[in-house]
């Protein structure tokens, strides 16, 4: 699915007069936008990669916020209804976590007051901000690195893919089990039995069970469940080759990612970061910080979305470093 179709999935979800401003942009603007802030009394605004567009009343670009349309409170609750189908009790639990996946798996983050009991989140009110986060599949993504990360052809490495939020670890990580899933004919690698825990409907956008984007031929999707639980679940019914997962980060994600290594399936999974120092210095990951992963991919901005700083071997030798000759 290209990404004209992929933004047009997520403009379903915005209020009428808005979604048809955003339709009047250049087709190309229009495939490159990322994301598309409302903010309660601010401009309309959508980014992209070196891309931050203010829309007017009649769906023009505007350099100045102060031409720009203003989003009111009825935009704000429109958009609400729509990403939650009319049911604000049907995503309850999502919202708790800032933010809701929706078909396409497309991630609306929300922002307003929150009523917290015992030092956690209860519930999220006056919601006065959305960002929606144009999900994107791109073939080939992995390009750079699926042949560091390929051991023999029926084995691969451990690998963590380490990158700050917005810099395309979701796309990469997509295009990795991909292509580990159906094989790769460059590496002579045959494909391997792969259980993909998406919690939050991100990587394969399953709709009904089914995946929407491609995430290989070999590839068993269990939707919607955290990570931790889903883990052994697969373990223990689908027989993996392969765990793949997203953003982990807390202690019960190192403790299912032991179980998975002791197992013997291998492992591939993403976290927040700028480098490998922040990795290490996440507490609740600390059981898998040493001895577990085998290569770790570390992703930035520096050269737009997807720029590949570095990879490194499990004893953190550097194998690739952007702009070393």
């Amino acid at each position: 699915m290209n990404n004209e179709i992929k933004i047009l999935e997520v403009l379903d979800y915005l209020p009428r007069h808005i979604r048809q401003m955003v339709r009047k942009l250049p087709d190309a603007t229009l495939a490159s936008i990322e994301e598309i802030r409302l903010r309660l009394g601010k401009p309309l605004c959508v980014s992209g990669c070196q891309l931050e567009i203010f829309i007017d009343a009649e769906g023009k670009e505007s350099a100045s916020a102060e031409k720009a349309y203003l989003v009111c409170e009825d935009d704000l609750k429109c958009s609400l209804q729509l990403v939650c189908n009319f049911s604000m009790y049907s995503v309850e639990e999502e919202l708790r976590n800032g933010f809701v996946t929706v078909s396409g798996g497309h991630r609306v983050g929300v922002c307003g007051r929150t009523v917290t009991e015992n030092g956690k989140v209860k519930v999220l009110k006056d919601i006065s901000y959305m960002n929606f986060r144009v999900a994107k599949q791109i073939i080939g993504a992995s390009d750079k690195v699926i042949g560091y990360l390929i051991r023999s052809p029926d084995c691969i490495y451990n690998t963590l893919i380490i990158s700050p939020p917005q810099c395309g670890k979701t796309t990469l990580l997509r295009d990795i089990i991909r292509r580990l899933s159906s094989g790769e004919g460059e590496h002579l690698f045959k494909g391997m039995k792969i259980s993909l825990i998406d919690e939050r409907s991100e990587i394969a956008a399953c709709s009904l069970g089914i995946p929407r984007n491609d995430v290989g031929i070999r590839t068993d999707v269990l939707d919607g469940c955290p990570k931790a639980e889903g883990i052994i679940m697969m373990i223990r019914s689908m027989s993996p080759e392969i765990i793949a997962t997203d953003e982990i980060g807390r202690r019960e994600d190192a403790d299912a990612i032991i179980d998975a290594v002791n197992a013997g399936v291998k492992v591939v999974t993403t976290i927040h970061g700028s480098n490998i120092g922040d990795f290490l210095k996440k507490q609740d990951l600390s059981r898998i910080q040493k001895g577990v992963f085998e290569r770790y991919i570390v992703l930035s901005r520096r050269d737009g979305v997807g720029t590949m700083e570095a990879i490194l071997d499990g004893s953190l030798n550097t194998l690739y470093e952007r702009n070393r000759k």
